[in-house]
């Protein structure tokens, strides 16, 4: 039976060890430049910038979801943004992914928002299929950006 719930300040070591984990999967480990007290202030403090949805099996962490709010001026309402979603090895098959995702799902219309969104690789087949068996829309683009230091 998986359980899925928010996390608390107590969660932080293990919220790490799955950012880490996520990372060294798609072989970006050396972007992770978060820390535990970083986590433990931007996540938990007076203001959260950031959400976290832990998945147990039997009282174990088998996953999470972590996402952000963010404003979208075509809606003219906010939108729940994915950030990453993980499952550990021995976790997945058992709907581990999708309960997470339901979940994400049902916290983002529950605090008004009109959107849920997230990125997935467009060579990521096997994600591509798992978020259009769930009912998603998946509309690929490119996506751009610029990392520290920002260009002059």
């Amino acid at each position: 039976m998986v359980t899925i719930r928010q996390a608390t300040p107590a969660d932080v070591d293990v919220i790490y060890d799955l950012i880490i984990a996520i990372a060294k999967y798609h072989g970006e480990e050396h972007y992770v430049v978060t820390t535990k007290e970083e986590l433990a202030a931007s996540g938990f403090g007076s203001s959260p910038k950031f959400g976290v949805l832990l998945a147990e099996v039997d009282d174990e962490v088998a996953g999470y979801a972590s996402y952000t709010w963010n404003y979208n001026i075509w809606l003219g309402a906010n939108y729940m943004n994915i950030d990453d979603v993980f499952v550990w090895d021995a976790f997945r098959g058992h709907k581990v992914g999708e309960a997470l995702m339901l979940k994400a799902k049902d916290v983002c219309f529950a605090n008004d928002c009109r959107r849920l969104k997230w990125e997935v690789e467009k060579d990521n087949l096997s994600a591509i299929r798992f978020y259009e068996r769930l009912g998603a829309e998946v509309n690929i683009k490119g996506v751009c950006r610029w990392g520290e230091p920002l260009p002059t």
